[in-house]
């Protein structure tokens, strides 16, 4: 008998969201020291990721909606496949071939996920893998992922043993559902029942207590969150650029090397930023150098990313399905100083995180899941006009891991993009070091290279700036205005040799920076 599970509505929104031009499934990256032992990852494959159910799946649309469904004739080889690249079988040949995956759609007859097992030409093995959005989360993908690696190359293969959310990983909720009622209801409806259903994660999330007579002021919350609907339906449109347009169905995938998150820390700490502020600001400047160099006019100019926040709870890291929700932050293109341009981002950054919108987007995914396809239709075009990217910064290991006896090296994901947005921004932090990544639709961007090279130019000159300018006078970026001309040329540039001294200290200094970053990581 043919057991059929409800897929939940969240999940339902992403099941249905797939188009030509944008396919809803997460692509990532694994980049091996040496050769990956074929067999023994296939065995790593059956006996770990298979525990999720959802990956022997197969997801249905009907009228009735959408199911998952047992693959009866589910065989691993239809998903772990052997692919060649042509020469030289390189950076640039592997990076060719994980956007013709991007645009490739997954057979919708099977579960939908596929691994590709490639060689390099210097010895090197690479993993790409695609995952269908409504299977799960970047989050809880990676928690898959740590459940597929191991600390040390010769782990016992099946050292891994069940979790809870492997045995049970259905995901399904009706949250969206209920928030999206809790939403659309009178304000002074909002009672204390609508919003248990929600669960114990809104409840933390909004910052309410289940104690009697501690829960939260009704009409505050209600209150904030009509002004959060009625921000987003008024939300403008962002800046014309050539990042914006009618995506085809040929992508374009670059990403960085990587750099070290030790320095990105500190730097970010002496500065008075998180690590996220200042890779956001470094995007920011990337952007701009690119449009820039291609002749457009960047004054004023506004750049909306939606930015993905997790909404899980801390015990809840590794159960399937979609869990979060997306602010919008507009990036100021327009700042050509990168003090200024990083001060603005996390001002607009603390602005968010006292603001309801993850949580009412989530609502809004939830409400399309039920809704009727062209309701969503309508949903994907008004929220791509409004918007340029989607951004994420996935923290992933902090310490090397290794999959079937071969230790990680580099690690990349993008998620996709709804709608017509052509362009996806990847920031993923892993072992010590950070990986910017850039997948861009060809019709707008055919040379994301360019804009991923220019990433690690802009923190250079934030770095620069810290460690050659008394730290009380980077409080003020009209202070240093003399000196970013100077720093905007490179490290290079700065050291003339009527700076030569400076340049040595500022060398000495950039390791004392790099153990700052350290032990503040560590602690």
């Amino acid at each position: 008998m043919t057991v059929r599970e409800r897929v939940s509505h969240v999940d339902t929104a992403w099941l249905r969201m797939d188009r030509p031009e944008n396919l809803m499934q997460i692509v990532g990256v694994m980049i091996f020291v040496g050769r990956i032992d074929a067999a023994r990852l296939k065995r790593t494959l059956a006996k770990r990721l298979l525990r999720y159910r959802r990956f022997r799946q197969i997801a249905t649309l009907d009228a009735d909606g959408a199911c998952w469904v047992d693959d009866a004739d589910f065989d691993i080889d239809r998903h772990l496949r052997h692919s060649l690249l042509p020469a030289p079988s390189g950076k640039h040949e592997l990076q060719k071939f994980v956007a013709e995956m991007a645009s490739e759609p997954l057979n919708p007859a099977r579960p939908r996920w596929e691994f590709n097992l490639v060689e390099l030409a210097d010895g090197n093995s690479a993993l790409v893998a695609r995952i269908h959005h409504a299977i799960a989360d970047g989050i809880a993908l990676i928690g898959v992922m740590n459940t597929l690696t191991d600390e040390r190359s010769d782990a016992p293969e099946d050292d891994r043993q069940p979790t809870q959310s492997g045995a049970n990983d259905s995901g399904d909720s009706d949250a969206g559902n209920v928030l999206w009622r809790w939403a659309l209801a009178p304000l002074t409806d909002v009672t204390q029942g609508v919003l248990s259903v929600g669960g114990q994660l809104w409840g933390q999330y909004l910052g309410l207590r289940k104690q009697p007579g501690a829960i939260a002021d009704y009409a505050r919350v209600a209150a904030a969150i009509a002004e959060e609907i009625g921000r987003l339906a008024l939300l403008p449109g962002d800046s014309q650029t050539r990042f914006k347009g009618q995506p085809g169905t040929v992508k374009r995938v670059a990403w960085s090397e990587p750099a070290s998150l030790a320095e990105i820390k500190a730097c970010g700490k002496l500065l008075g930023c998180s690590v996220n502020d200042t890779l956001l600001s470094c995007v920011a400047g990337a952007l701009r150098g690119y449009l820039v160099a291609k002749g457009e006019r960047v004054e004023n100019t506004e750049i909306r990313v939606m930015v993905p926040v997790n909404l899980r709870a801390p015990d809840d890291a590794e159960t399937l399905g979609n869990r979060f929700g997306l602010v919008a932050l507009e990036l100021p293109i327009g700042i050509a100083n990168p003090l200024a341009r990083l001060y603005a981002i996390r001002a607009r950054m603390a602005a968010l995180k006292g603001s309801y919108q993850a949580l009412l987007t989530f609502a809004l995914l939830g409400a399309t899941g039920m809704a009727p396809s062209f309701v969503e239709e309508q949903v994907l075009k008004v929220l791509a006009s409004k918007t340029t990217a989607v951004m994420t910064n996935v923290p992933g290991a902090q310490q090397a891991r290794y999959l079937a006896g071969a230790r990680i090296d580099q690690q990349m994901v993008w998620v996709p993009q709804a709608g017509d947005i052509g362009m996806g921004v990847s920031v993923l932090s892993y072992d010590g070091r950070v990986q910017f990544g850039l997948l861009t639709d060809k019709t707008m961007v055919d040379d994301p290279q360019n804009i991923v090279d220019r990433f690690a130019d802009e923190f250079e000159k934030l770095l620069w700036l810290v460690l050659l300018q008394p730290v009380d006078r980077l409080a003020d970026p009209n202070a240093v205005a003399e000196d970013l001309a100077r720093s905007a040329r490179g490290p290079r540039a700065a050291a003339s040799p009527q700076s030569a001294s400076s340049a040595r200290a500022a060398s000495t200094s950039r390791r004392s920076i790099a153990s700052i970053g350290t032990k503040s990581a560590a602690s």
